[in-house]
């Protein structure tokens, strides 16, 4: 028995769809454009550094539409995943995550992005499992700008997949081979916890580390030469 893991942002998909997100909610105008776009891209700035404040952040981040009504927020994030996540879903990625559930692994995506953003994402790529930052809700069911238990962020990865194995029944030593797929340092963590990392999209801190330790390189969204 095999597992797959593939991390989300910069892997599968060429973009950040949490920074891609804050973006949108400028372009729609959502938030004051000029104080909530410093904001994002200071995040993110911390976040490519490894010094995010992930409850900082997730508070940041869910902001804009956490009042709103549902339906609205819905259908905001719709239009997100058909003008900007869906042009971005590349054939070369689409493929490597057929081919390993054509082989019968057990596949999930493993992202430090929240749930709200994510799950449509991970259906269009036809991923049932996703370990992503849970939001935690009040009692009326509305999101309150926290992180609900662990989030899947540098080595509370490690924690959320063990914890997601633990529920099926499944521990590490009960698979032949696990596979993680990542392009950042931030994952490191879980890169090491795999039998077969693989550096994907790699940044290049994560290039270096992955060249010194002999794990291989995918650059799946390479432009072909003409």
């Amino acid at each position: 028995m095999n597992l797959t893991l593939f991390d989300l942002d910069g892997t599968l998909i060429e973009t950040d769809s949490d920074h891609a997100f804050g973006e949108f909610m400028v372009a729609i105008g959502w938030v004051d454009a000029e104080a909530f776009k410093r904001r994002n891209d200071a995040f993110y700035e911390d976040y490519q550094a490894a010094r995010l404040d992930i409850d900082a952040y997730i508070d940041f981040a869910t902001a804009p539409w956490r009042d709103r009504a549902e339906v609205d927020a819905l259908a905001m994030r719709e239009r997100f995943m058909g003008e900007v996540i869906r042009p971005q879903l590349d054939v070369r990625a689409r493929a490597l995550v057929r081919r390993h559930q054509a082989a019968g692994d057990s596949v999930a995506i493993v992202t430090a992005t929240n749930e709200f953003v994510t799950r449509p994402i991970a259906d269009a790529f036809g991923i049932p499992a996703l370990i992503s930052v849970e939001l935690a809700r009040d009692d009326n069911g509305r999101v309150s700008g926290a992180v609900r238990g662990v989030p899947s962020f540098r080595e509370g990865k490690v924690l959320r997949v063990e914890q997601w194995l633990a529920r099926q029944g499944w521990r590490h030593a009960d698979f032949s081979r696990i596979t993680f797929y990542s392009d950042s340092t931030n994952d490191l963590p879980l890169l090491e916890w795999a039998t077969d990392p693989v550096a994907t999209n790699p940044s290049p801190a994560l290039a270096e580390i992955a060249t010194a330790r002999g794990w291989p390189v995918l650059n799946l969204f390479t432009k072909e030469e003409p």
